[in-house]
């Protein structure tokens, strides 16, 4: 085994101290340190191909992704694995030793002095954790793959086949950097006859639960969707409240149909998904009257594991008609009784769930109105594009705002869709023999590792967070891909992703990262022990185990 725990360690806090918040500039700055590092290797200053610095593709920030690769002498093939990390991190603001963030052994320091819970006290006296923003999520994974990458670099004759980093920006928002990565990939593929055989993610894990002894180790990941709804009522004085209906009223019971609901938790393979959560419930009214608004929005985190983007949306079809119905029926309730205490005769109530998906409704408008709905909505989304401050979310409600005043029947209605980008969930199942070969690998891997390790090293199914893992490969077919390009508003204009690009590398990919906790948060801190000395070692015989064909 490596004995290599001081040099990563190094490499760690060399990356955290260089601030890379997402979409902040300091992207680039790492990006433009790592590149300036790998190409001072005395290989890569013979093989200067083999270092690439790629600007990111069809992104609003000027940041780049670091690409390099090593051809091992050993036995010369085109199998070739891909060691992939994202270099940003999540900001700072909810630090309150804001200014010792990016600097471990100043914050370490500081920790001393502040309250803390006896746990991150424990953990901060000890000899074994790393603190600071970017030590888990991701930099120790980065630098993991950094060490074995050089080593390999100063050893090709240790290698057969080869081997390749991918550091990518813009994994924590929208993950331009690993789909922009894509394109070399591809290249790099048709320059170099490569063969990609497996991928091996270094991003951060953490316990299941209190007390949890297992270091986990995922074969593919969870898949990540954001099911939108525009809701619209029926406006009215809020002197005459019963004579409309407040969409966010029907907002209310969407939310509680739909948030926490176990019933859509997606199981497989013996794994469970958390359910989904509203991340978002507004109106969309611009200023105060006292008039209803005349529309609202929600939308919710969604994770998956074996179900589609349509069936995700035909479930939240007969959830959303659920809420509708059982709002309408409250509402009628209230209204009895309010006419009951007031003496004030009841009008009847015309309304009816409604529940449109985004795609139906498109089809309906353009089919009543022809081209001039399609010329309208064409201008008025590129119009829309000028409003930078607007993001994914916003914009495709917006657009769907403005194609809501085609409809011909304005009654009450929900509209779903999806308002951001969809990170596709993998399985890695052995289907075919890449991924047989790189389950058998992890397998011996993890028997070879565990001996030298106290904690048990145990295998998962699927990654339980958003990753770039979600997009060297697809598990769907076209028909769900379809699902969300039709029933995303924004799909061709503020936001688009080729599927198909991710379909051409289709590489199977587990995840090796650094094991700790509170990432994202301000005591976020790496156990040294698993992240240092086991997940280079690990990755290592993984690599060793595909590449040698053993």
């Amino acid at each position: 085994m490596f004995d290599c725990r001081e040099e990563v360690l190094a490499l760690t806090k060399q990356l955290v101290r260089i601030e890379s918040i997402v979409n902040e500039g300091g992207e680039k700055v790492l990006s433009q340190a790592l590149h300036t590092l790998i190409s001072s290797y005395p290989y890569f200053q013979q093989q200067v191909d083999h270092v690439i610095y790629q600007q990111t593709e069809n992104d609003d920030q000027e940041r780049y992704n670091v690409i390099a690769f090593v051809k091992g002498t050993k036995n010369p093939s085109n199998k070739t694995v891909l060691l992939m990390g994202h270099i940003d991190t999540v900001g700072i603001d909810d630090f309150n030793l804001k200014e010792f963030a990016l600097d471990p052994d100043a914050l370490a320091e500081a920790l001393h002095h502040e309250e803390l819970t006896e746990e991150v006290r424990s953990h901060l006296e000890s000899s074994e954790f790393e603190f600071g923003r970017g030590m888990l999520d991701m930099k120790s994974g980065v630098a993991s793959h950094l060490y074995l990458l050089k080593y390999y670099s100063e050893n090709p004759e240790e290698l057969e086949g080869n081997l390749m980093v991918v550091f990518e920006c813009d994994e924590e928002d929208g993950s331009h950097g690993i789909i922009s990565a894509l394109s070399e990939l591809k290249r790099l593929r048709e320059v170099h006859g490569f063969d990609y055989v497996a991928a091996i993610n270094a991003d951060f894990v953490s316990p299941r639960y209190k007390g949890d002894p297992n270091r986990y180790i995922y074969k593919g990941t969870v898949g990540k969707l954001l099911p939108s709804f525009f809701i619209t009522g029926s406006e009215t004085h809020v002197g005459s409240c019963f004579e409309g209906i407040d969409p966010n009223f029907i907002a209310a019971h969407l939310t509680r149909q739909i948030s926490y609901n176990p019933a859509l938790c997606n199981e497989a393979f013996g794994e469970i998904t958390v359910p989904p959560v509203s991340l978002k419930q507004m109106d969309l009214k611009p200023t105060y009257t006292v008039q209803t608004a005349l529309s609202a929005y929600v939308y919710f985190n969604f994770f998956i594991h074996s179900w589609s983007p349509k069936e995700v949306l035909d479930r939240l079809k007969v959830e959303a008609e659920t809420a509708f119905t059982t709002a309408l029926s409250e509402f009628k309730e209230n209204y009895v009784a309010f006419s009951k205490v007031s003496g004030e005769p009841m009008n009847d109530i015309p309304w009816e769930p409604r529940v449109l998906t985004y795609e139906d409704m498109h089809f309906l408008l353009q089919k009543e109105h022809g081209e001039a709905y399609t010329t309208h909505m064409n201008a008025f989304n590129e119009q829309l594009l000028q409003q930078t401050e607007l993001d994914t979310r916003m914009f495709a409600a917006r657009v769907v705002e403005e194609a809501w005043k085609w409809m011909p029947d304005k009654n009450p209605a929900i509209i779903m869709f999806y308002s951001s980008l969809y990170s596709p969930r993998i399985e890695v199942t052995g289907k075919n023999d890449k991924e047989q070969n790189l389950l058998d690998a992890l397998e011996v891997a993890v028997e070879t590792v565990q001996p030298d390790y106290p904690h048990p090293i145990v295998t998962k199914n699927f990654f339980p967070y958003i990753s770039d893992m979600s997009f060297v490969a697809l598990s769907d077919d076209a028909a769900g891909i379809s699902a969300v390009s039709s029933n995303n508003p924004g799909w061709g204009t503020k936001h688009f992703v080729d599927y198909e690009a991710v379909r051409a590398i289709n590489v199977p990919v587990i995840n090796i990262g650094p094991y700790g906790y509170d990432a994202h948060k301000q005591y976020e801190r790496m156990e040294k022990s698993f992240s240092l000395d086991i997940v280079p070692n690990l990755t290592n015989e993984v690599i060793q185990q595909l590449i040698a064909g053993k």
